[in-house]
């Protein structure tokens, strides 16, 4: 054979056999694992990592499998292999395989392309996390290159951020704030009613012209750094951010810079949006304009109260003067408006807020006032006889005005409108001063007319204050709303604000009702019943004690005690020996003691429930004494027409509203759907109150109002020492009331009508009647459907000891007409002939004598004093004008 093709020689340990012999003496480790030893023969000849078996010497590429060859891997693992180690048996092999099984895992290979934990790692991550090749909690660390970047990245954003909001915002004017457009108001028909607003109210003045001491008051009250601050305090924008983010209430700017950027804002959204533009704007206004500039602009653009941007139009509003002519201590008082004017401003803002009253306000003011020329002495902005001077008397604004537009009773019915947008939308009052609105009411021009004209009408032929001075500060406020609606057609506030009446009477607070309650007491017990009818709804049949001067027994058959622990007496007007009669016959003459004890048989507590669903507000009563149920309590005119037309509508309320719709920049602003009808009280219980109110006009204290000439249902009510007279009435179209008072608009107390209109005492049945006659005659037009009837509701109940009901007692009219007296008020009307018993029985309800007998009446005609069942009944607003009713003049009902 020739040597080219002869075998070439092999090794001792070459060849299939070799490798065979090895792989057969290694046994396999724990776990199925091969120990590592001499590999395993390749077929084809990829053998043991030589890379020159016979068959790749045959030009046959190697395979990858379990041996390496050249530059190869193991293939268990990713292991590299390289050269192996010599076998050294099973007892090394074992000892190799439990060495790697400490601990619980394999010890990972550090070869050069494993890398911790083993395997080749991904392809490399921008952000290493989780981080590749740490174990545990270190695979959750992020690394420190990995947390500065992130730094940097989220640092460098927001400066990114700010630069470009710097750069896009622009510097504003305080021009720019000066073109605040005016509110359009229209009539319920869609006709013009007024434009007013702000723009006529601002002049932009130089800082020359603005006086020294006005500039270092607003310094020294609002921010003390103002002359090196940078214009922006980033620990308050930082809480607005938060409070506005966690729905909070808004928060100004704290600095004067940002308040004037604020101030120049003409949209007034509270968002976190507006703060950061707001905020971008401050930094650029700090930057860009000096301190004289930024001043002059907060100083022309802050609002002070009484529709006033800016100190000139201040000065004016408040002083009379241009602003170079300010006083020091004036300019402290202008100053203090800057804080709030609603709470600061002397005149008070009691249409705002009920706690804004001129009393409180006073006392804000005159507080902070003085507190502001104490800082600028401390600054060193007054020397000590400047500051001597300037705090010697506090420099009291000169009244309200009128502005363009606003005279007559549109001043009033503005004010309305006003209020209820403000209540019910989230409209701010700046943002409404600022204008663009287009508001739609409820009134009708013509019923607006026509009740001022009925107001003035009856005024001038009856109040004098010329020729009598009893005549002198006399006032009378009105109302008008639809049944079944709630719409307010119609009012009357007073006599305008361009004659410094700047209170709205039409809602007024403070005045007491008076007789006008009683109708609440009878519902209560027509729906509720009495303790003693076991929860059944009692009829206006029932008979109760109409004597004067008797004593009220508490449920348990006590007698209502005073404060001094003696009995407490109700009184009648006159000592008419009604005997018992009937509820309906009490309501028909006014008479005070039958109501009394069925309101504390009903229980106080339910009279108040009534009145409270029929639309009276729940601040506006009084306490819960005997004399409650004699209207001590003090609701508005609006709200007394609102709940009388809950009887007209047969017990469906719906509360009073005095706007349709709003608008700004075309788009309707919501809050303004109009308000639901519910059913407060059964419709029996409201029509059998309108049957008994009807019969008070028809029979009783009310005669006048039939002159209307249709079927209407209304009470009378009078208080204490003639304090206030009211007449509250209604037909199914209309409900109307009216209330009439005495009032030193500088005293803010209520005082006697005795004597006025050259009559001994004046009554609801007088003077308040002849103007709801004389309006209604004009304001409700179309057929006249009358009320529907009444039906028979509850059992015919008797006060204790009472006497037997007479079968013939119906439920007609009147258990007797009266003869209508003579329609004067020059003459006070004798009482009318008891057409009930006039005996007393029992015999010791008719006692004159024993505990509390000479205290029947006080000075001013009380209770002689205040029940002590229930907190005290002093009214709040207006003075104590309904304190103690029921005395001798009658608590409120003192015969209409």
């Amino acid at each position: 054979m020739s040597e080219h093709r002869r075998k070439p020689p092999q090794s001792p340990g070459d060849g299939r056999a070799a490798a065979r012999r090895g792989a057969q003496q290694q046994p396999p480790p724990p776990g199925g694992r091969r120990a590592a030893g001499p590999p395993r023969p390749q077929p084809h000849g990829t053998g043991s990592g030589q890379g020159h078996g016979p068959r790749q010497g045959m030009g046959q590429p190697p395979r990858q499998g379990a041996g390496a060859g050249t530059g190869g891997r193991a293939s268990t693992g990713g292991r590299a292999r390289g050269a192996e180690p010599p076998y050294e048996g099973r007892a090394a092999a074992r000892r190799a395989a439990q060495s790697s099984q400490k601990g619980g895992r394999r010890r990972p290979a550090t070869g050069a392309q494993g890398g911790r934990g083993g395997g080749q790692p991904p392809k490399k991550r921008i952000v290493d996390y989780p981080r590749w090749g740490r174990d545990g909690w270190r695979r959750w660390m992020p690394s420190w290159k990995l947390v500065s970047g992130l730094c940097l990245f989220f640092f460098g954003s927001l400066v990114a951020v700010a630069g470009v909001g710097y750069a896009m915002v622009g510097i504003p004017n305080e021009n720019d704030a000066a073109k605040s457009q005016n509110n359009v108001y229209y009539w319920a028909n869609g006709d013009r009613m007024v434009a007013t607003g702000t723009g006529a109210n601002r002049q932009n003045v130089g800082l020359a012209d603005i006086p020294k001491a006005m500039q270092n008051a607003v310094i020294s009250a609002e921010n003390k750094s103002f002359e090196t601050d940078s214009g922006v305090d980033p620990m308050g924008v930082a809480r607005a951010l938060f409070n506005m983010a966690k729905g909070g209430q808004a928060q100004g700017g704290s600095t004067i810079t940002q308040q004037y950027v604020k101030n120049t804002f003409l949209s007034q959204d509270q968002t976190v949006t507006r703060k950061f533009k707001e905020l971008f704007i401050s930094i650029k206004v700090g930057t860009k304009l000096d301190k004289d500039e930024i001043l002059q602009g907060y100083l022309n653009t802050s609002y002070y109260g009484r529709s006033a941007y800016g100190i000139q139009a201040a000065a004016q509003t408040y002083y009379g003067v241009d602003a170079s002519k300010l006083t020091p201590s004036q300019c402290a008082f202008l100053a203090a408006l800057l804080k709030g004017p609603t709470y600061y401003d002397p005149a008070g803002a009691t249409s705002i807020d009920t706690a804004a009253t001129p009393e409180s306000n006073r006392k804000n003011s005159e507080y902070r006032w003085k507190w502001i020329l104490g800082e600028m002495y401390k600054d060193g902005k007054l020397n000590k006889d400047e500051y001597t001077e300037a705090v010697k008397k506090y420099p009291m604004p000169q009244g309200l005005k009128a502005t363009k537009g606003m005279t007559g009773q549109i001043s009033y019915l503005v004010d309305t409108a006003q209020n209820y947008v403000l209540a019910h939308s989230d409209i701010s009052r700046a943002e409404l001063d600022r204008g663009g609105y287009e508001i739609r009411t409820t009134f009708d021009k013509k019923k607006v007319d026509a009740l001022q004209n009925a107001v003035k009408k009856v005024e001038k032929d009856n109040i004098k204050p010329k020729q009598r001075k009893l005549d002198k500060y006399v006032q009378f406020g009105a109302a008008s709303v639809k049944p079944n609606d709630g719409a307010i057609v119609a009012l009357y506030g007073g006599a305008g604000f361009e004659n410094n009446h700047f209170t709205n009477n039409a809602d007024t607070k403070g005045v007491p009702v008076g007789s006008t309650w009683k109708p609440f007491v009878l519902a209560a017990a027509m729906e509720y019943g009495t303790y003693r009818s076991d929860g059944e709804g009692i009829s206006p049949l029932s008979k109760y004690n109409g004597n004067d001067h008797i004593k009220i027994k508490n449920n348990d058959g006590t007698y209502v005690l005073k404060k001094d622990n003696t009995a407490f007496f109700q009184e009648n007007e006159s000592p008419t020996p009604w005997g018992y009669i009937t509820l309906r016959k009490a309501m028909e003459q006014s008479i005070n003691t039958p109501f009394v004890q069925l309101g504390m048989d009903v229980g106080m507590e339910k009279v108040a429930d009534v009145a409270e669903k029929t639309g009276i507000l729940k601040a506006s009563m009084a306490g819960r004494n005997a004399s409650f149920a004699l209207g001590t309590s003090t609701p508005s005119a609006i709200r007394m027409a609102d709940a009388y037309a809950t009887f007209a509508a047969s017990g469906k309320h719906v509360d009073p509203y005095s706007v349709v719709s709003v608008k700004k920049n075309g788009a309707d602003v919501p809050g303004f759907d109009k308000p639901k009808v519910t059913r407060v009280m059964p419709a029996e219980v409201a029509d059998n109150v309108s049957d008994v109110l009807e019969n008070v006009i028809q029979n009783g204290t009310g005669f006048r109002a039939k002159e209307l000439g249709r079927k209407a249902a209304g009470k009378t009510g009078t208080t204490d020492s003639n304090k206030s007279a009211w007449f509250v009435g209604y037909t199914q179209q209309l409900s109307t009331s009216v209330a009439m008072f005495r009032e030193n608009p500088k005293t803010h107390g209520l005082m006697s009508m005795n004597g006025t209109a050259g009559v001994e005492s004046i009554h609801g049945g007088d003077i308040p009647t002849e103007i709801w006659t004389a309006y209604m005659k004009g304001a409700v037009t179309g057929p006249d459907t009358g009320f529907p009837d009444a039906p028979k509701i509850g059992d015919i109940h008797d006060g204790e000891g009472a006497p037997s009901p007479s079968p013939s007692v119906t439920a007609t009219p009147s258990e007797t007409a009266t003869t209508k007296p003579t329609p004067t008020i020059s003459q006070p009307q004798a009482p009318p002939t008891p057409t009930e018993s006039g005996e007393c029985k029992p015999w010791w309800e008719c006692q004159d004598a024993g505990g509390g007998a000479n205290d029947g009446g006080t000075s001013d005609g009380g209770t002689g004093g205040t029940p002590s069942t229930s907190p005290s009944s002093s009214a709040t607003g207006r003075g104590s004008g309904g304190n103690g009713n029921g005395g001798l003049l009658g608590s409120g009902g003192n015969g209409g």
